[in-house]
């Protein structure tokens, strides 16, 4: 399915442009960054690049959209012949998915002619801004959880597309499943869920609802107590049950207090084994507050589809370096108040200290740096001359951006984690 019309429409009337004025083949490194983090973050985290990659795969103008173009007058007949050979030729390198990033990270770098890599610019915003900001705020939500598996559950607090993305990006920095099916079959995350008020609503009584459950689920399901009287509801689940009972779930109420009462009621009924679960619009700063109540899991909705607030990572596609009409190297930036940005092109890395943990990140301008043992390389190839690097794509991609977050984030500072507004985990140094 052709993504090439999930953009913006100046991108194809600067390519227009462009071709008529003899430009548009200047080769061109554009890079992808974030001038600051949201207020109270510490870092920022990658994500969003697997599933990209695939997008720019699929970014090609077939009949049915060069149609529409020439329909609508779009740009001129000369680049529609132009746009119906389109296909990404160039070269894309780039922070791995689910590393760490900071204010000026040049995260994703693309090379190529101006023409064919400027249309990428909506594509790869649109996604890397969103995907990142829910796994930016997904990871805090993790970290504050101390290690208590997370489920994300916000499908129907977002649209249909970004549903799934967001259960991958929160999947990637430490949620263990989601709720959404097809985020399931599509990226191999594992799935929950039980049932909704609605289900106890439909029975002639709290009992026959939780007994229907057990029947098709086992005893080892998780049965929502709140619909009526939280401590009658409890009685009843373990009635029902037994002590075996898997789990319960509590989605509304004073938590704090609500979890200690559940956890001594279930104690004195013999289910000290059945776990606590709550799902009441959590944040990272509503489980940061439950860190001492006997919560077994969390379920976060609105909070981690949303960006915890920050829906959008504020992520800009700028070009850094161009070749001019004599084929030198031409550096640029923007120099707009607020907006500036640094030209070159720009070879990034983060450095360690004898304990492994991170304390600066240093970008270097035009001319990488002397190889350090005590630095990490930042860059890594992810599309050479039009081929995709299939290892950071699909089912197996997500995997391996998951595993590549928790080392990431096991080398930052103690003072990465703390939710309060801070500066920058560790500065950024451009040399």
């Amino acid at each position: 399915m052709s993504t090439a019309l999930q953009t913006d429409r100046y991108e194809l009337t600067m390519v227009d442009a462009a071709i008529g004025s003899g430009t548009h083949d200047r080769e061109c490194v554009f890079e992808v960054l974030a001038r600051r983090l949201p207020d109270s973050r510490r870092y920022g985290v990658v994500a969003g690049t697997g599933r990209l990659l695939t997008l720019i795969e699929n970014f090609r103008f077939g009949d049915t959209e060069l149609a529409w173009l020439r329909e609508n007058a779009v740009v001129r007949s000369e680049t529609i012949d132009w746009l119906a050979d389109y296909k990404f030729r160039g070269s894309i390198s780039g922070y791995r998915e689910g590393e760490i990033f900071f204010p000026g990270s040049p995260i994703f770098v693309v090379e190529g002619s101006f023409a064919e890599a400027v249309l990428l610019e909506t594509l790869t915003l649109s996604v890397l801004n969103y995907d990142s900001a829910v796994a930016s705020a997904a990871a805090r939500m993790v970290s504050a959880a101390s290690g208590r598996p997370l489920v994300e559950m916000g499908s129907r607090r977002t649209g249909e597309s970004s549903a799934i993305a967001a259960a991958r990006a929160a999947f990637i920095v430490g949620f263990g499943a989601t709720s959404n099916l097809e985020a399931g079959r599509s990226w191999g995350i594992p799935t929950r869920g039980t049932a909704a008020h609605s289900f106890t609503l439909l029975h002639d009584s709290e009992e026959e609802a939780f007994q229907a459950q057990v029947d098709a689920l086992g005893s080892s399901t998780t049965l929502l107590v709140d619909t009526y009287d939280i401590a009658a509801g409890v009685a009843l689940a373990v009635k029902v049950a037994g002590t075996a009972l898997g789990a319960v779930r509590i989605d509304s109420g004073d938590l704090p207090v609500q979890v200690a009462a559940v956890r001594a009621q279930l104690d004195s009924l013999g289910a000290g084994n059945t776990r606590i679960t709550v799902t009441n619009d959590l944040d990272e700063y509503t489980i940061a507050a439950l860190r001492a109540a006997p919560v077994d899991s969390f379920g976060v909705g609105t909070s981690v589809v949303t960006g915890s607030g920050q829906p959008a990572s504020g992520m800009v596609f700028k070009l850094v370096t161009h070749r001019d009409s004599a084929g030198e190297w031409v550096s640029v930036a923007k120099k707009s108040a607020a907006k500036a940005t640094v030209g070159g092109r720009k070879f990034p890395f983060r450095s360690l200290d004898h304990a492994g943990v991170a304390y600066r990140e240093t970008i270097s301008v035009d001319a990488p740096p002397a190889a350090s043992p005590t630095e990490r390389s930042l860059h890594t190839t992810l599309v050479a001359a039009g081929a995709t690097d299939q290892r950071y794509t699909g089912i197996e991609g997500t995997a391996l951006a998951r595993e590549h977050h928790a080392s990431a984030v096991a080398e930052l500072p103690d003072e990465a984690f703390r939710l309060g507004r801070g500066e920058p985990a560790i500065p950024t140094v451009y040399t």
